[in-house]
């Protein structure tokens, strides 16, 4: 963890700053905005790039992918910029809560993997490229999101460890416990083989 150096009032800005560029629902926006339906009434009802994939739209899914890591990165590049690692730190937590319980959508958001994948690029990027690179070795493999989602999740405190990122270890950790029970249901799924493979019909 960082030094605390950043006085309460700032943080609690760079807090809501960070939930703020969190909670915008890109997956939401982008599949009204081109016509594709309500993605509440899609497949899982989740607003990420898996369930907008279920829309046919590749490339709605993978604008939803990109931006939805982006504003995670974003809160955390622009609290980098103006303040310390503690609020840098602060602002990251506070982006992925956004994505994961936006006010807007009455805190019934998504799982937070893209969100998560790009806080960790800005956070410290070795272990981002990696956490990615695992994420896309696992979905190429198994062909399951969820699989995919919880082994990059869970491999990203142990590599802070690995390369020297310790600083941001409980902040990961925190992280990808949020992860793996905003995936609780999956995980049952995947106990008894029933979890849907990547294009299923929900998740």
């Amino acid at each position: 963890m960082p030094a605390f150096e950043t006085s309460i009032a700032l943080l609690g800005l760079w807090a809501i700053v960070g939930y703020l560029l969190g909670s915008i629902p890109f997956g939401l926006l982008l599949t009204k905005a081109m016509g594709l339906g309500n993605l509440r009434e899609i497949g899982s009802g989740n607003i990420g790039a898996t369930n907008v994939l279920r829309t046919g739209n590749k490339g709605a899914a993978a604008a939803t992918l990109v931006l939805d890591g982006a504003k995670g990165a974003l809160a955390v590049l622009l609290a980098r910029a103006m303040a310390g690692e503690d609020a840098t730190q602060v602002a990251a937590l506070a982006a992925f809560l956004g994505h994961c319980f936006p006010v807007w959508l009455g805190f019934k958001g998504g799982k937070g993997v893209a969100t998560f994948l790009g806080l960790m690029l800005a956070l410290a990027w070795p272990v981002g490229l990696l956490a990615c690179a695992v994420w896309l070795a696992t979905a190429l493999i198994s062909r399951i999101s969820s699989l995919s989602a919880l082994v990059a999740a869970a491999w990203s405190p142990l590599v802070c460890l690995l390369v020297g990122q310790g600083q941001i270890f409980l902040l990961t950790l925190f992280l990808a416990g949020l992860i793996a029970w905003r995936h609780r249901a999956n995980l049952g799924r995947l106990k008894n083989g029933t979890e849907p493979r990547i294009g299923g019909s929900k998740a």
